[in-house]
């Protein structure tokens, strides 16, 4: 596959995967915390066998984000080209430490989790559950996702050029970035120690709807040049 089909690629799948695991996740009742609606589940979080493997559907096109956005930070840096080399290691940083936390966790939830609650074999899982709004799986999104969103800002810095795509696709990375960070601060000086999922509710949401929108713009600018010199095209972003 060429470069610039690597890029357009990229950019489709990183946009699907993110689209597809945010509207499984928004169909997926809350069971627990802040947002749920009775009947709740209450701790120790694990008499929720029933639930399997229903609640844990959405982590499936979710494992796809986080690998597909490494994927589209290398192909923005080899658009970027030398100008944006120190940036798009930053970027490539983030999305990879990214990806080994969120794959962990969601690894953990789907090999761990869901045969160890249909086995019944639930003693010292209250921490590892996703239904505990202050435990390890709510604490590993939080960290991967605020990671993911610091390369939002360092992926946007690398689009600089002149083309309304580019600066569009900038403005939304850095959009989101700012956003996860403020999120983070303004909820956690809210709640303190009772922010329970808040914040993971919210960055998911801002980082799966900057990929979605992201993908979308990039898979424009990168798409092959044949597409795009068909006539009738107007020409408004390109590979380089």
């Amino acid at each position: 596959m060429s470069g610039g089909r690597l890029r357009f690629w990229s950019a489709v799948a990183t946009a699907i995967a993110a689209a597809a695991a945010f509207g499984v996740a928004i169909t997926t009742p809350p069971r627990s915390g802040p947002f749920c609606v009775s009947p709740c589940v209450t701790y120790p979080y694990t008499a929720v066998a029933s639930f399997v493997p229903r609640d844990y559907i959405w982590m499936y096109p979710a494992l796809l984000v986080a690998p597909a956005f490494v994927v589209l930070v290398a192909c923005v840096n080899d658009f970027a080209g030398e100008r944006g080399r120190v940036l798009g290691q930053l970027a490539l940083i983030c999305a990879s430490m990214a990806t080994v936390l969120i794959t962990a966790d969601y690894f953990i939830q789907l090999t761990v989790m869901q045969p160890s609650l249909l086995k019944g074999e639930t003693e010292g899982l209250s921490p590892f559950s996703q239904y505990n709004p202050h435990g390890v799986f709510i604490a590993l999104e939080d960290a991967g996702y605020l990671v993911m969103a610091l390369g939002f800002l360092f992926a946007g810095e690398l689009l600089g050029g002149a083309s309304r795509l580019e600066r569009m696709t900038r403005w939304v990375f850095i959009t989101g970035a700012v956003a996860a960070m403020a999120a983070l601060i303004g909820l956690s000086v809210i709640y303190g120690a009772d922010l329970e999922y808040r914040f993971e509710v919210a960055v998911l949401s801002i980082d799966w709807l900057v990929l979605i929108a992201t993908g979308i713009l990039l898979s424009v600018l990168f798409r092959p040049r044949a597409a795009r010199s068909k006539p009738g095209l107007r020409i408004v972003g390109g590979s380089r």
